[in-house]
């Protein structure tokens, strides 16, 4: 029987917004969390925007995973594409991650950064 997984690594570790079945500590590797999101939704404005964070390339990521019931895997991906893809600058993902104490990997659901979308900041200076 195939689990239902969703990898957080930014505000969804603190605050999914959703029903799991089980909340483990998990590791990705490829991708690394960063500040390289233009945001006017959830920080700053259109003329004067905010950073948030994204997974962008490289490196590795500690995060979160959430095991979903599959009866309401559905209803969960509706909710975080609305909240996750409000201006599609994160792409909806599967990516194999590694809960912690496991050997073998799983497959979860997450939000990766798009590199050609105008908000992506990228690697900023101080």
């Amino acid at each position: 029987m195939e689990k239902f997984w969703v990898f957080g690594y930014g505000s969804l570790m603190w605050q999914p917004g959703f029903d799991y079945e089980e909340r483990r500590r998990a590791m990705l590797r490829g991708l690394h969390r960063s500040l390289c999101v233009y945001s006017h939704v959830h920080r700053g404005t259109p003329e004067r925007p905010g950073l948030v964070m994204g997974l962008d390339r490289g490196g590795s990521c500690r995060g979160v995973a959430f095991r979903i019931d599959e009866k309401k895997w559905d209803g969960i991906l509706d909710y975080l594409r609305a909240r996750e893809q409000v201006t599609m600058v994160y792409k909806e993902t599967r990516r194999l991650i590694r809960l912690d104490g496991e050997r073998e990997l799983v497959s979860a659901v997450t939000y990766v950064v798009d590199r050609s979308h105008r908000q992506y900041a990228g690697k900023l200076t101080r």
